[in-house]
């Protein structure tokens, strides 16, 4: 397609056209002649086509409206006219991402597919969502997605529920999750970001329906949209359809959807929160201690790619001088640092982990006294020249959360675009820095600490202490709420909630009529194609070491992973192989000081960890391969410079530093009681399977909550008896890296495979000679059925269990669809308010189902108990079985990145999952039928008969329900 700057395509006049290089695209800025609706499309070579349509939606209170409103015009359309257009969409397409975000100030709808039929009819359910939602005509969507009361008959307790109600609830439960919220509450107060557009627990009831239509009114118009599409998809063929289709038919309307300026502060402003823990737990070293400087306008392109780099610098790596500070001198276990360029006035926040109130004067005046020194004797240059490059390398990968590319780019797009700057700014970033390269050296950081930092007035200062009791004086507080409020109702109004609850069910329980489910576009078998995609491996040798080589191309980066053999550490020592992982980089070595360690890995490797994995060995039963793996990523031209570095880590890292290790292993006990409190459907996972298998148990000790724990008597340990914790690792490091014991793989060219067998080869000279002696990993399994305690206000539920390895077998993926997305979401999210839900099985045998953010516990357990009953009643036409299995060939075929390609590749070589095995789950996906999923029933009764459950959350709620054989406090 020909296009020239001024003319007008398919409705849409072209306003600019520019090649970014960057993203290896072409951009064309486009303004829709009607509406003035802006679109950008970034053309490139891309399959994986990406379209998202957001919109500016500035909130004005915390009732949640924007992020309500998100979930809700989801539930069906003008023309797509089922309950969850949404949910059917993942049943039965071929997307590789199908969401929808809310920001503080933004909401939007992305999907992306590399199926151009697929990608069309997304765009189409899209589009009719966000223009043409039920939502005013069905009061139950915002009752179900927002808020509703539930109350079934008079006598009844009266209680909140709704989805985004138990999401937000869950999302407060977390300190960390808190205190992000409080931060531009306090920073930014006169404007629209002091509110939570994601939803306060405390002010989602306060939201009427009416206020709820009134902001889609207003905001969701095509005046007020940002459009977008890239990849290699037909421009005028996708102009055409968003035209004809929608915006045709609106008119241009000016939309006050402004974002209101933070004024200035002139003086520190300081606020102080509480969140809650037990009533038996220790205050002390419970604090968070933040400072914020307000920096200046996202569309300062050039302050914000600095300032992303001199946060990266000030607080992201191991040495990091603000980091350092602040841990030498004992004012926090651990500390973070983020710059927020997401937002139109950008941010730095500095949060401290573990620590007390007393210390939030030296937390503030250590800040500055470290700011102060760089600025007037300078930043050390390997530290600005190792932040450089770890920022332009991630930029260039672009690989964020599993996101695709396209996206990626539509959010930096956004950054600059929402505020009113130029569109392309984020992504022209050569210009940028290229210009900061040539002055890093001279002055240019330490100039931005004196302007932005040491001489900003606009600064806030945020204490969160522990409240012992909180969440249990929160829930008396909404219970006595809840009960003045049905004491207040007459009885007419009680009716009248009871009747609405009621249509609220019937709504719920009603299946879609065929004919609407007709509405909802599909694909058919034909679109499916049926060979699935592999991955590239074969077996080479670098003189007596075995590699196992991935061919294509990688754009010379090396891809690989040196894996150690583990199972030359005895059983009882597995937690100190997750314990190595986390210290190695961190401490000093015989060459570095654990700074300047830092500074070299980052100026020479692109990213580079340490940490223990298991595969499952199908060819052995119950048997499975350990291994410690260094994975690590570098441009090809570094990679020698990459494995020196890396030998020196193996090999003489100095862990007789018991100040320093004792810092690292606070900072992994603080990081993982956040992964705790967000994942708790993970800790619930991994903590059934523990209950099953020996390699459960074995990944259970490493990656869940028993590490947790380890943690914890470590840190203690490391006060009263340190020698032994260095001893220990020391003799593992002596007993693992061996020259004999070491596995590689390697992902990218011929010609780079022939650099790297020199790099490598030098490496394995500096390792000892030697294999070791392997132990047994006979782990004794036991189901201990627990409730994990903790102060959250929602719950994480699973239950499982073990099924023959030789039952598996691809219709079991499509069951998993049809659970996850059907019954399952039906019954647990839609009806029961949890924010999401879903079963798992696994080739080795395991079974599992696991609720996220749920209200409940014993309601949620009584619905995986009544699976087999709904597999007995199980009914589908073929048409909805083709759904569920093109909805299950998506998540087979979701695009690898080239990591991902080289981690998978491996996994399924060490695994013994052959390119046949792969093909003939695939085979089975594509030929099941009604009576394979009912046929299911029995593998699911004899999962669900092993008994085996485990839930997290909140402690009175655990408590009172579930059977539980032992009930087991989670923070000390």
């Amino acid at each position: 397609m020909d296009l020239k700057v001024g003319n007008s395509y398919n409705g849409f006049t072209l306003k600019e056209e520019r090649t970014v290089k960057e993203v290896a695209a072409v951009a064309y800025i486009f303004e829709h002649d009607k509406t003035k609706a802006k679109l950008i499309k970034l053309s490139s070579k891309d399959d994986n086509k990406v379209f998202a349509i957001g919109f500016r939606t500035p909130p004005n209170n915390s009732t949640g409206v924007a992020h309500i409103l998100e979930h809700s015009v989801l539930c069906g359309s003008r023309k797509f006219n089922t309950k969850e257009p949404f949910v059917e969409l993942i049943k039965g397409s071929l997307n590789t991402f199908l969401n929808a975000l809310t920001y503080p100030d933004k909401t939007i709808y992305p999907i992306a597919s590399r199926n151009e039929k697929d990608f069309f009819n997304l765009m189409d359910v899209y589009l009719d969502a966000v223009l043409y939602p039920n939502i005013y005509k069905q009061e139950e969507i915002f009752m179900q997605e927002g808020w509703n009361y539930k109350l079934e008959t008079k006598e009844d307790e009266l209680k909140y529920n709704g989805v985004v109600y138990s999401e937000m609830k869950g999302a407060y439960s977390s300190p960390d999750g808190s205190i992000y919220r409080y931060i531009p509450n306090v920073t930014l107060p006169d404007t629209q970001y002091a509110n939570d557009s994601g939803g306060d627990p405390e002010c989602i009831p306060d939201l009427t329906y009416d206020e709820f239509l009134d902001f889609h009114k207003k905001y969701y118009h095509p005046s007020n949209s940002y459009i977008y599409l890239y990849g290699n998809g037909d421009l005028e063929k996708e102009l055409k359809f968003i035209n004809d289709n929608y915006l045709k038919d609106f008119d241009y309307r000016k939309v006050d959807s402004q974002i209101l300026e933070q004024k200035s502060f002139t003086e520190l402003h300081e606020a102080e929160f509480t969140y809650g823990i037990a009533k038996d737990e220790d205050e002390k070293e419970k604090t968070y201690l933040n400072l914020n400087f307000l920096v200046d306008k996202a569309t300062n392109t050039e302050l914000s790619y600095a300032m992303e780099i001199l946060t990266h610098m000030l607080l992201k790596t191991s040495g990091a001088p603000l980091k350092k500070a602040l841990l030498d001198k004992g004012i926090a276990k651990a500390v973070s640092g983020e710059f927020d360029s997401s937002i139109q006035q950008t941010m730095l926040s500095i949060i401290a982990k573990n620590s007390d109130p007393d210390k939030k004067d030296e937390f503030k005046s250590t800040i500055y006294e470290v700011l102060n020194e760089l600025a007037t004797k300078g930043i050390d240059k390997e530290a600005i020249e190792a932040s450089v490059n770890k920022v332009e390398f991630t930029l260039r990968e672009a690989d964020y959360y599993g996101f695709p590319k396209g996206l990626v780019y539509y959010t930096n797009i956004l950054e600059s675009y929402l505020y009113g700057g130029d569109p392309l700014a984020h992504l022209q970033y050569d210009a940028v820095l290229d210009k900061i390269k040539s002055e890093m050296f001279n002055g240019y950081f330490e100039n931005i600490i004196k302007e932005h930092l040491l001489n900003n007035d606009h600064v806030s200062l945020i204490t969160m202490k522990p409240n012992k009791g909180l969440v249990e004086e929160k829930e008396a507080v909404l219970k006595e709420k809840l009960n003045k409020i049905k004491q207040s109702f007459k009885d007419e109004e009680l009716n009248n909630i009871i009747e609405k609850g009621k249509r609220l069910l019937e709504r719920q329980n009603t299946p879609d009529s065929k004919e609407q489910l007709a509405s909802i576009p599909k694909l058919s078998l034909e679109d499916i194609n049926p060979k699935g995609e592999t991955i590239p491996t074969e077996v080479r040798n670098i003189e007596d070491t075995k590699v196992i080589y991935h061919e294509f191309n990688t754009n010379k980066i090396v891809y690989s992973n040196l894996y150690f053999n583990s199972k030359v550490i005895a059983k009882e020592k597995v937690s100190y192989l997750r314990l190595l992982g986390d210290v190695l980089g961190k401490i000093d070595t015989e060459r570095y000081d654990y700074v300047k360690l830092s500074n070299i890995v980052n100026i020479n490797i692109g990213e580079v960890s340490y940490l223990p994995v298991a595969y499952n060995d199908y060819a052995k039963g119950e048997e499975f391969k350990a291994f410690f793996a260094v994975k690590f990523k570098s441009l090809l031209s570094n990679t020698d410079k990459a494995l020196e570095i890396i030998s020196e880590i193996l090999n003489h890292t100095k862990f007789s530093d018991v100040k320093r290790l004792k810092q690292v292993v606070d900072e992994v006990k603080s990081r993982t009681e956040t992964m705790i409190m967000q994942s708790g459907h993970m800790v619930a996972y991994r903590r059934l399977l523990s209950y099953m298998s020996a390699r459960g148990l074995y990944d259970e000790k490493l990656y869940g909550l028993s590490y947790y724990k380890f943690i914890c008597e470590l840190s203690n340990k490391l006060s009263e008896n340190p020698e032994a914790v260095v001893k220990e690792l020391e003799e593992i490091v002596s007993k693992l890296f061996l020259s004999d014991n070491l596995l590689i793989s390697f992902a990218g060219e011929s010609e780079d495979y022939e650099t790297f067998k020199n790099d490598i080869n030098k490496f394995k000279l500096t390792l000892k000679k030697g294999k070791g002696e392997e132990n047994k990993y006979d782990f004794e399994v036991t189901p201990l059925n627990e409730g994990l305690l903790t102060q959250a206000e929602v719950n994480y539920v699973g239950k499982g269990g073990m099924f023959s390895r030789d039952k598996y077998n691809g219709s079991l993926n499509v069951l998993d669809t049809i659970l996850s997305y059907d019954y399952l979401w039906n019954n647990v999210r839609v009806k029961g308010g949890a924010y999401g839900v879903f079963s798992l099985f696994r080739r080795d045998g395991s079974g599992a189902f696991l609720s996220y953010r749920d209200p409940n516990v014993e309601k949620t357990l009584g619905v995986y108990d009544n699976i087999p009953a709904y597999l007995d009643e199980f009914k589908a036409e073929r048409e909805d079985i083709i759904r569920y299995i093109i909805g299950t060939i998506r998540k087979v075929d979701h695009p690898y990145s080239n990591d991902d390609k080289l981690n998978v590749g491996d996994a399924n070589y060490l695994s013994g999952i052959t390119d046949e095995m792969i093909q003939k789950e695939r085979e089975e996906i594509i030929a099941t039928d009604e009576n394979a999923i009912k046929q299911l029933k029995v593998l699911m009764q004899d999962i669900l008969d092993e008994n085996y459950i485990c839930a997290i959350g909140n402690e009175n709620k655990i408590k009172s329900e579930g059977n539980f054989k032992q009930l087991v406090r989670v923070k000390e």
